[in-house]
């Protein structure tokens, strides 16, 4: 049985949602607002986290950033088409993924599906505990930690799930869909953007100088890839 968080200012689209994902494993919590979604995620387990960007008393940004000090439970930003700066501004705060209205019934189902597993699958994976060395950087995957040059950084998730692709994999180039169908286990649905930011992200902890990498490279036209650094 899976908690669902609908937040949305607009019922109908609250409403809809439900009807897309009519499923007896699924139970449904509602907010029309982020200080009513917090409050939901503070009070409830929440599984997964279907957030509007654009709403009254407290945006979907605020409530992210806010959701995010407190769960790593995957969150869904619901955005606009017009949206394309809050769609950024809603993964560096810490969304795992987006989908555009007006919404396609499968691919809505898609994304969660996609989503839930991940995070019900997060650290029970059955591969052995291992960790893997490239250069400076360590990934401890019994603990899900990475340290840079002998410090702690702290990845979201998703990030985690990325560095971790391409570090067992240490050379090969890795398209952005490909990145998405492995580490978000769906079909992209043009979700090559959102690998994108995420990547942005992880070159940032990982770098010295982001704009000059060490490891983690771009492949004109192909994709990125972790070099392997001895």
């Amino acid at each position: 049985m899976y908690n669902i968080l609908i937040c949305d200012d607009e019922q109908d689209i609250v409403n809809a949602l439900k009807i897309y994902l009519t499923d007896p494993n699924y139970t449904f919590y509602e907010a029309n607002d982020g200080m009513a979604a917090v409050k939901q995620v503070e009070q409830n387990d929440i599984h997964l986290i279907l957030l509007d960007i654009m709403m009254p008393k407290m945006d979907g940004i605020q409530a992210m950033m806010k959701i995010r000090q407190i769960s790593n439970v995957p969150v869904i930003l619901l955005t606009a088409k017009s949206e394309d700066t809050d769609k950024i501004l809603g993964l560096n705060a810490g969304a795992d993924d987006y989908i555009t209205k007006p919404f396609k019934p499968m691919e809505v189902i898609a994304r969660v599906k996609s989503q839930l597993r991940r995070y019900m699958q997060l650290g029970g994976g059955t591969q052995p505990a291992s960790t893997i060395q490239i250069g400076g950087i360590v990934l401890d995957d019994e603990s899900r930690s990475v340290t840079v040059d002998g410090e702690a950084v702290s990845f979201t998730p998703t990030e985690y799930d990325i560095l971790k692709l391409l570090m067992e994999n240490p050379g090969k180039v890795f398209s952005p869909r490909e990145i998405y169908q492995k580490v978000w286990k769906g079909d992209p649905f043009g979700g090559e953007g959102t690998v994108a930011v995420h990547i942005r992200h992880v070159r940032e902890k990982i770098e010295i100088n982001p704009a000059e990498p060490r490891y983690l490279k771009v492949v004109w036209g192909q994709g990125y890839k972790i070099e392997n650094k001895h």
